[in-house]
């Protein structure tokens, strides 16, 4: 008599599950700030994942944990038609309007110098373009200069859309200068131009 074998259905042996990526959630948000500090436009949650190559949701999680940290400031951080941005507290709307309209009557200050000067030689460029050499933010100093008839707009970026700006033929006349190409060699000294001051004087008289 043949005895059956009994033959024992080998185990499948799952693998173990992959425990998920932890991110730092505070590196996260400071990172997050120094990009929207620099920005022309809004900013989307997938573009800024892309960049920090994280998950969308950790960005998210980072944004919503920051925004409410800024209560209490003199700006916001809002998610305004697809994308995030800082922007002035609507409470403090009075004061801005006030310190951009008497900027009208005085001097240029030195990071409006500097601000114009990148324009001027890098022309015509977008205001992410010029805080990104400058470093810093330059929304308010763009709004004194525009509102003081030295910038203006100048059609959009074909790649981002963004505003592009140029100087107007206002500079040219406060400078003394008759076309752009009169203007002092300096382009490859930006953003470190010595002698600004010197420079760009005529338009604080």
């Amino acid at each position: 008599m043949i005895e059956n074998e009994i033959s024992t259905p080998e185990v499948e042996t799952l693998p173990a599950e992959v425990a998920p990526a932890s991110f730092d959630l505070a590196a996260i948000g400071r990172q997050i700030e120094a990009i929207l500090m620099v920005v022309d436009e809004p900013v989307t949650e997938i573009t800024l994942a892309s960049v920090l190559q994280v998950p969308v949701d950790q960005i998210v999680d980072a944004l919503e944990a920051l925004a409410p940290t800024y209560e209490d400031r003199g700006f916001t951080l809002k998610a305004i038609n697809g994308g995030w941005r800082f922007y002035s507290h609507p409470e403090c709307s009075d004061v801005v309007e006030k310190f951009v309209l008497d900027g009208q009557q005085n001097r240029l200050t030195q990071a409006a110098l500097e601000t114009l000067a990148v324009i001027a030689y890098r022309q015509p460029i977008s205001r992410a373009r010029v805080s990104a050499i400058r470093g810093v933010n330059v929304e308010a100093v763009m709004k004194t200069l525009v509102t003081r008839g030295l910038v203006e707009e100048y059609g959009l970026e074909n790649e981002t859309g963004a505003i592009l700006y140029k100087t107007t033929s206002y500079f040219l006349e406060r400078l003394g200068l008759n076309a752009l190409t009169d203007l002092p060699p300096l382009a490859p000294h930006l953003p470190d131009i010595d002698g600004l001051d010197e420079i760009l004087d005529s338009l604080t008289d």
